[in-house]
């Protein structure tokens, strides 16, 4: 490729990053300065505090921002991706062997990744509400109309999403540039006028505030923090466009447009107090309030659009990793295997989303719930990364310590402020957390019992084939795919066929499907074929949690392994376990029923591994647990 092809590239993939990755963080100056000040804090708006404030906020955004996400975890890439779930399978791998350290490892990223679906709720909620409150600074009059506006814009995005990001996406960049070239310009405006402000870049006005307010620093921070949310999607959405496009859009637009835009309303509320009321719409004049609105919908639905994306990844990869069960799954693409769309989760999600807007009724009340879902998933980071920098790149243990320290010492401090506003919404994404922890440890534990009833409960694999290659049951000139959790024991829809039609194909596939904790896994190591007597072959299929499972396509891959499939002349033949609770060693009674209620209501398996529908047979058996 060409240089020029090359900067071509690397410009459109900064300029996707723009649209989807700093929705969310270029937002934040809606609301953020506005609940700092509020009379629920108690912090004094004058020079002093003023300046403070906004030093805080800029070298927030210099150490939690740049220095640790920007600079420090996106060289913690697993195979080009990031998120939550690929670092859980990074520090897992460099943890080593040791069975309950990667038990530990795993349940610390599930834990980060139920916190995700909290903040995907709160960040459409609190990110419209926002913008859409704009109206009731230009007339009081619209403060009735504010939340059916927000749940109007709300229903439509959720709506549009079954045609696909792909319909809307060219549109995020252009629009995020013009909302980032907005907010430095006022903020540009504002500090011209109030060149004051620019006190903020000394770190010790920053430091004098913290101190200056004793043990109420919690509940400055607690404000503060709104500034740093989104900064995980840095991380999480690295796959999507590379590390170098990421570091580009932050370090050439969104952080010198915050900065400013910070200043600025620092400079605003410096020449004018009252201004408190809404201070990002203030900085407008009269005339260009509307299309400020306008313009800041926008942006705030395109920083809705990257978590209800990212909500699907996530909600795809759990299932690949046993963390949940099989959901319907459409792609919206027919070259980008990443843009799907999931019907229940995007229903279910709107549900969430309406109901935190009804029942919090204003951004003011929501700030209180955000924050905290965030700041426990930067902590689960930051102890994730530790692994991976020790173990996995071997730095020097003294280096490595002094490090995880000082991040997780900022981590802490943003937790903590947090947590106080537990009893003001801080529960609510933290219960929604809790339930969605819940149901996967349960989905997990109820897989491992069900495969364990299923291992002690069928006969061994090799010699019940090789006593039927001695038999003389009645062949059918076709190929029989039979899919097993376990390999190692004979599939219950094979006993079934045996037993009730008595006929066995004349070539059989023994089909085991296996994901691993990588992201990708390509062609070269797709498939693997082991033949085990005349008739019979065992293929074991392996995907990573970012690959789309498609089994017809991988069997095609086994003719270079010396089984070639005719997939025009091939049964799929599939079992249903019906999962039948019973008291024992398993689990409590109520996840054992919840775990069957799951099973139950998972998607369809043929769905799932793109199998034609026509040659699909599906056989049941009950088994307990």
């Amino acid at each position: 490729m060409s240089t020029t092809a090359q900067r071509s590239g690397t410009a459109a993939l900064t300029l996707g990053a723009l649209g989807v990755v700093y929705g969310d963080i270029g937002t934040s100056p809606l609301y953020t300065m506005k609940e700092i000040f509020s009379p629920a804090t108690g912090v004094p708006l004058d020079t002093e505090h003023l300046v403070g404030a906004v030093s805080v906020i800029f070298w927030g955004l210099m150490l939690v921002v740049t220095l640790k996400y920007v600079l420090l975890i996106l060289r913690a890439d697993n195979r080009g991706e990031g998120g939550i779930m690929a670092l859980t399978a990074l520090a897992a791998k460099a943890a080593g062997t040791t069975p309950r350290r990667r038990t530990v490892l795993l349940l610390i990223g599930v834990l980060g990744a139920a916190l995700f679906y909290g903040d995907s709720v709160i960040t459409p909620a609190i990110s419209v509400l926002s913008a859409v409150e704009g109206l009731e600074v230009i007339t009081p009059t619209f403060k009735p109309y504010v939340l059916p506006i927000c749940a109007a814009v709300l229903v439509a995005l959720f709506g549009m999403q079954r045609f696909g990001t792909h319909v809307v996406g060219k549109l995020f960049g252009p629009i995020i540039v013009l909302w980032f070239g907005v907010l430095a310009f006022t903020g540009v405006v504002e500090i011209a006028q109030q060149p004051a402000i620019l006190a903020a870049l000394n770190p010790f006005n920053g430091l004098a505030f913290l101190q200056a307010q004793g043990w109420h620093v919690f509940v400055a921070v607690g404000a503060i923090v709104l500034a740093f949310t989104g900064a995980e999607a840095l991380y999480a959405d690295m796959g999507h466009f590379g590390k170098r496009p990421v570091q580009w859009a932050w370090m050439g637009l969104v952080l010198p447009s915050l900065a400013v835009h910070y200043m600025g309303q620092g400079a605003l509320l410096l020449r004018d107090p009252t201004a408190l009321e809404n201070p990002f719409y203030r900085m407008f004049p009269d005339a260009w309030l509307m299309p400020a609105v306008v313009l800041a919908t926008l942006a705030t639905v395109i920083a809705s659009q990257a978590v209800i994306s990212g909500t699907y990844s996530m909600t795809k990869q759990a299932i690949q990793l046993g963390l949940l069960p099989r959901m319907q799954v459409l792609y919206t693409s027919a070259k980008e295997a990443g843009q799907i769309y999931m019907p229940g989760v995007n229903w279910l999600l709107l549900v969430a989303v309406l109901l935190a807007v009804v029942g919090f009724g204003s951004s003011s009340a929501l700030a209180a719930a955000y924050g905290i879902a965030v700041t426990v998933t930067m902590l689960v980071t930051t102890l994730l990364t530790f692994f991976v920098v020790r173990h996995g790149w071997h730095y020097p243990l003294p280096v490595v310590v002094v490090s995880t320290a000082f991040f997780m010492a900022l981590d802490l401090l943003l937790l903590v402020s947090c947590a106080i506003k537990f009893f003001q919404g801080g529960w609510f994404p933290l219960a929604m957390g809790l339930v969605i922890f819940t149901v996967m440890a349960t989905w997990r534990r109820g897989r491992e019992l069900l495969i364990d009833s299923i291992r002690h409960g069928d006969p061994d694999l090799l010699p019940f084939v090789s006593a039927l290659s001695q038999d003389t049951v009645h062949r059918v000139p076709r190929t029989a795919v039979y899919a097993v959790a376990n390999p190692g024991t004979v599939p219950q829809a094979l006993l079934h066929n045996l037993k009730h039609n008595q006929v066995l194909h004349e070539r059989n596939v023994i089909l085991t499907v296996a994901f691993h904790d990588v992201p990708w896994i390509g062609f070269d190591e797709r498939v693997s074929v082991v033949p085990l007597v005349p008739g019979f072959w065992q293929v074991q299929v392996n995907y990573g949690f970012k690959n789309t499972p498609d089994i017809p396509q991988a069997l095609e891959l086994c003719k270079a392994h010396g089984l070639p499939i005719n997939l025009f002349e091939t049964s799929y033949f599939l079992s249903r376990e019906i999962v039948v609770p019973t008291k024992g060693s398993g689990m409590v009674n109520w996840r054992e029923a919840l775990f069957a209620l799951m099973s139950r209501n998972a998607g369809n398996v043929a769905d799932f591994f793109r199998l034609p529908n026509n040659c699909v047979i599906e056989l049941g058996t009950r088994v307990q647990i």
